[in-house]
C-alpha cells in the first residue's frame, strides 16, 4: 500500500477517486465503476457511499444502455438505474488532481517498467492528463523496436485501471518515428511542442 492510500484508507478509495476525479463530464454507476477501477463492486458500493458523504461526488438517476445475448442474439436496451458523477463544486478538485496522478504506481520508473514488457523502448514521453493539459491530443507517446501491439495494449491497460481513465496514446518503430521527425510530422511536433514529461530517451532527442 502506498503513501496515499494510507492517507486515503485505502487503495480502492484512491482509485474510485482517480476515476471520476479524471472523468469529471461522466457518470458511473457501481459496476462500472467496478468494470473501470478493477474494483469489486461490494468494496465500490461503501466507498461510494464514503465519497458521496464527502461531497466530492453527487448521485443522480441516468439511463445506460445494455447489451443482451441470447444464442446469436445481440439486443440493445436501455435502463435507468442510479450513478455518481464528480461534484464540480468541490473545493480541492485541482490539488487532488494533482496529488493522484503523482503515485508510486504511476511515477515514471514503473510506467517504464510496465512498457518495456512490450518490446525495446527508446522513447517515452507523457502529456496530456499527466500534465494536466486538456488539449493535449496524446496522454502517452511510445518508440522502441520490435514492439507488441497486445502486450503494449495490455501495459496501457494496467495503467488505465491505476489511473482510472482511458488513455489517447501513440507508438511508433524508431526508424518510422526518426523519418516522421526529419519530416516535420505534425503530431509528433504537436507532442514535443507542448507540456510534456520525458520518461526515457535513447534516442537523443
Amino acid at each position: 500500500m502506498d503513501v496515499l492510500s494510507t492517507i486515503f484508507g485505502s487503495e480502492a478509495r484512491v482509485k474510485i477517486m482517480r476515476l471520476f476525479l479524471f472523468n469529471p463530464e461522466e457518470i458511473f454507476d457501481a459496476g462500472m465503476i467496478s468494470d473501470k477501477s478493477k474494483v469489486n463492486k461490494d468494496i465500490v458500493k461503501k466507498e461510494v457511499i464514503i465519497l458521496e458523504k464527502a461531497k466530492l461526488i453527487k448521485k443522480r438517476d441516468f439511463s445506460k444502455t445494455i447489451e443482451k445475448k441470447k444464442g446469436k442474439r445481440v439486443t440493445n436496451s436501455k435502463v435507468r438505474t442510479h450513478g455518481y458523477y464528480l461534484n464540480q463544486d468541490f473545493s480541492y478538485i485541482t490539488a487532488l488532481k494533482q496529488l493522484l496522478i503523482k503515485t508510486k504506481t504511476l511515477e515514471g520508473g514503473e510506467i517504464i517498467r510496465r512498457l518495456s514488457k512490450a518490446g525495446k523502448l527508446k522513447l517515452v514521453i507523457v502529456s496530456g492528463v499527466f500534465t494536466q493539459d486538456k488539449d493535449s491530443r496524446v496522454d502517452m507517446f511510445v518508440v522502441g523496436n520490435n514492439i507488441s501491439k497486445s502486450a503494449l495494449n495490455n501495459a496501457i491497460k494496467s495503467i488505465e485501471a491505476e489511473l482510472g481513465k482511458e488513455l489517447m496514446y501513440v507508438c511508433f518503430e524508431t526508424e518510422d518515428f526518426k523519418y516522421r521527425l526529419g519530416m516535420y510530422d505534425k503530431l509528433i511536433r504537436d507532442v514535443l511542442d507542448y507540456p510534456h514529461q520525458v520518461l526515457l530517451d535513447k534516442i537523443s532527442l
